[in-house]
């Protein structure tokens, strides 16, 4: 009887254990697909003609400081554009930055520079499965981003583009090659009275640009020598880009920067527009 008894015991006690391991199991499960689902939304950096990441990084770290993010990744795109991805993006830490490096920074094709920016997006999807991100261009980066999304922003496969920041951008010429300081003006609805050919491409954007889906913020230096541009770019050249998205964007504002740090190559580590980007991309 007593024999009886503790077979018993022994049984409901295995029937515990087993029970309370398929509960951990279904926990552990559980957590796994929690961090799998994830969204990240990075936001991605693209320098400048004939320069390199190393052109990004103030701006980054003043965004590590003010706590937008612990997580830095670079990526790296071939002459061919083959992206290499260095880093990983860690759980938990939804808003990392991604660094992005040209290796040919002299490229003069445009489309070719927009097609490596959407490289670097899909390696991130298929690695990340992002579902949206933010890009940030200074100079040339800004052609990447704008070539970018006048081939790309109807692809309905890739993530959506919530926000841009355009800094320094020659969208309607570079002074002492297509443009001429204090030439250029602008209509009313910001269109410029003559165009280069790359503008006249860019068109294409009042048709393509995502409707209603991008906020954008569009900076720009006045070195207040009189010749109302950055030293490299006419303010006109970089307020064309109004003409182009402003009547798509969610929403669209300019801010001027003005003095000696407001030139073309400074822009990029000026304290005032670090406080643009940190206020305008992660509302620090």
């Amino acid at each position: 009887m007593k024999r009886i008894r503790l077979v018993t015991i022994l049984l409901a006690l295995g029937l515990l254990v087993s029970g309370c391991g398929r509960s951990v199991q279904s926990s552990s499960t559980k957590k796994s697909s929690s961090t799998e689902t994830q969204s990240y939304v990075p936001t991605l950096f693209f320098h400048g003609w004939g320069s390199s990441y190393h052109a990004e990084e103030h701006m980054v770290q003043v965004a590590v400081s003010a706590g937008v993010t612990h997580t830095v990744v670079r990526a790296i795109v071939s002459k061919s554009g083959k992206v290499t991805l260095h880093g990983q993006f860690k759980p938990g830490d939804l808003h990392p930055i991604v660094e992005v490096g040209f290796q040919d920074n002299k490229g003069s094709d445009y489309h070719v520079v927009g097609s490596w920016a959407k490289n670097v997006v899909v390696a991130l999807q298929q690695t990340y499965h992002i579902k949206s991100f933010n890009m940030v261009g200074h100079s040339m980066g800004n052609m990447a981003i704008v070539f970018y999304s006048l081939e790309n922003s109807q692809n309905k496969q890739l993530p959506k583009l919530r926000k841009q920041v355009d800094i320094a951008g020659h969208f309607n010429g570079i002074l002492g090659m297509d443009d001429v300081a204090n030439r250029m003006t602008l209509t009313q609805q910001g269109q410029p009275t003559k165009m280069t050919g790359t503008y006249r491409e860019l068109l294409g954007l009042r048709r393509v640009y995502p409707k209603d889906q991008v906020d954008v913020l569009n900076i720009y230096g006045d070195k207040g020598d009189g010749s109302h541009s950055d030293g490299s770019v006419s303010n006109a050249s970089s307020q064309s880009l109004r003409y182009l998205i402003a009547g798509r964007a969610k929403s669209y504002q300019e801010q001027k920067v003005t003095g000696p740090n407001a030139q073309h190559s400074k822009l990029h580590s000026n304290h005032r527009v670090d406080q643009l980007l940190i206020k305008f991309l992660w509302s620090k």
